[in-house]
């Protein structure tokens, strides 16, 4: 009997001692430990290097550290947050639920989902303890399994990530947050007890259909951080940064967006507190990049004294098609985090 334990007990810690398989769905730092959140920076394919690099903080580093895998190895902190999943897909674990979102989804059909889906990419992942609500700015990310997980054209350009693990009841008021976002979902599975307003955005069929036409969510982490996610429906009809964050923000905003648009809205002097354009982006011991070789979209207030210090980890981009694409932004006040991207502003557009 007691040989039969022995093999039985290894067995067990065989399968829920390996990467987070038997772990409740958290955000997961590179060694697999459980983090209330982390933000990630995926570098750019420049100077010689592979594009698969990133930088990573959470509450514990006090700003940015070198990522010590490439962002599509399974050991990467995207890697390792993902592992519910890849064993969901693997074994059907129960009590467990995902959604995929992203406006540019990895399907083989080459036509893009209708513009009245929001300009967004994230994924939840839940079981009924705690989840993860990850936003992310990476076409056709994540794939389908484990051997895949990383897109092969996810290589050139530089991408965000946020990850917050909040508890299981703070789900419903985020599925509202999604439903203005109305996100194109490309893959989900939701048990039927999980919640309902979660499975209506998975289906792509709930969106406001009243004014107001935006939301302020203030949330609260399992750690007990503040996050305050801000979002619009297409019928906002504004630009998300000048039109919806700046002002609640109460300070100037530097806007982080894609370089190479095809019709960008210029900085704008003519609101209360100023929205500047990002061009060129300052990064650790790695040499400044234009905007043009950078994907990601994030903003940081000026940091005015006796103002709060924002940063947002965002959807969308300032940009006249964008302004009528629903989307969002995720913003904290830590202020780790934002000394760290205060310091990533490199040039940025004056008013004319």
């Amino acid at each position: 009997m007691e040989g039969f334990c022995g093999r039985l007990c290894f067995v067990w810690m065989v399968l829920c001692f390996g990467p987070a398989a038997c772990a409740k769905v958290t955000c997961r730092s590179e060694s697999g430990a459980s983090v209330d959140w982390f933000i990630l920076y995926k570098l750019p394919k420049i100077n010689k290097s592979s594009g698969l690099n990133y930088l990573y903080m959470d509450a514990s580093t006090n700003g940015w550290l070198n990522g010590k895998f490439n962002i599509n190895d399974t050991q990467s902190a995207v890697g390792q947050t993902l592992e519910p999943y890849f064993t969901y897909i693997e074994r059907k674990t129960e009590v467990f639920g995902f959604l995929f979102y992203n406006d540019q989804p990895p399907t083989k059909s080459k036509s893009l989902p209708p513009s009245s889906f929001g300009h967004s990419k994230g994924m939840i992942l839940l079981d009924k303890t705690t989840g993860i609500w990850l936003s992310h700015s990476t076409p056709q990310f994540p794939g389908g399994s484990r051997a895949a997980f990383w897109p092969k054209n996810g290589v050139d350009f530089g991408q965000t990530f946020l990850c917050v693990t909040y508890p299981y009841n703070s789900f419903k008021d985020i599925a509202i947050q999604l439903q203005y976002i109305h996100p194109f979902t490309f893959n989900y599975d939701l048990p039927k007890t999980f919640p309902l307003d979660l499975r209506c955005v998975a289906q792509r069929e709930c969106y406001p259909k009243t004014a107001p036409w935006s939301r302020q969510l203030k949330m609260t982490s399992v750690g007990g951080n503040t996050f305050v996610s801000f979002v619009k429906y297409s019928r906002f009809k504004d630009d998300l940064y000048s039109g919806l964050l700046v002002e609640p923000l109460g300070d100037d905003l530097f806007a982080k967006g894609w370089g190479r648009l095809h019709s960008p809205l210029p900085s704008n002097c003519s609101v209360k507190h100023n929205v500047y354009n990002i061009i060129s982006v300052n990064l650790p011991k790695v040499p400044s990049f234009k905007t043009t070789f950078d994907h990601s979209k994030w903003c940081v207030t000026k940091g005015a004294s006796g103002r709060d210090a924002w940063t947002c980890i965002a959807d969308l981009n300032r940009e006249k098609g964008q302004m009528l694409r629903g989307g969002g932004a995720v913003c904290t006040s830590d202020p780790a985090v934002w000394k760290a991207f205060r310091k990533m502003v490199g040039e940025f557009e004056k008013c004319t």
